[in-house]
């Protein structure tokens, strides 16, 4: 099993990072998966275009190793910062240039982050108007990292220990959810036909 931590804050460093890293070493040591953690840090992704539908060589060179690797994934963790009250424009440009033969059909936590105590607008957003067309599916289930600079840090002095203490927990609980989700979603791709040309895009 192979699950992909998209970090989508473009800061470098970011908190969104280091909720990622800690994300990518749960997975590997206590659920046994294999990971691929890509940041959009400094926004490495170019802005959408026309040319992504045709046949753009400079598009295709780009997109074409990212696309692999999400193609091989079997489900997906989106990690999003709130930015005034909304996700980063990187992310929401993520979602444009990838598509069903990537994402569809394959589970995903969505995990915000927020520096107080926010975090919920950007679920809701990822929620409405991310998977329409690429078909990703959103767990039930999600992660808020509020006061995030006060958990998660490598240096325990620099954690509070009741909150830190409960969002490690809940990662690790809604992580097993998410690979419970790419274990079986995983044979119905093989026996349903998921992608069909005539319904291309989402109503």
């Amino acid at each position: 099993m192979k699950i992909t931590i998209i970090s989508g804050s473009h800061r470098e460093p970011s908190q969104s990072r280091k909720v990622a890293n800690h994300i990518e070493k749960e997975l590997q040591q206590h659920h046994g998966v294999d990971t691929w953690l890509f940041a959009l840090a400094n926004n490495p992704l170019p802005l959408w275009d026309q040319a992504v539908w045709g046949d753009s060589q400079e598009w295709t060179e780009r997109l074409a190793p990212i696309r692999q690797q999400l193609a091989s994934s079997d489900g997906f963790v989106i990690i999003s910062p709130e930015w005034h009250g909304q996700v980063p424009s990187g992310l929401k440009n993520f979602f444009l240039l990838f598509n069903r033969f990537e994402l569809g059909h394959k589970p995903a936590l969505i995990v915000t982050v927020s520096a107080g105590g926010g975090g919920a607008y950007p679920v809701a957003e990822l929620r409405m108007s991310s998977y329409k067309n690429n078909r990703i599916c959103y767990l039930p289930e999600h992660v808020i990292v509020r006061t995030v600079e006060q958990v998660l840090n490598d240096d325990d002095n620099d954690n509070n220990p009741d909150a830190d203490g409960y969002i490690r927990k809940r990662i690790r609980w809604a992580l097993g959810i998410l690979t419970g989700y790419a274990e079986a979603m995983q044979p119905m791709r093989e026996q349903v036909q998921v992608h069909h040309d005539d319904f291309a895009n989402g109503m």
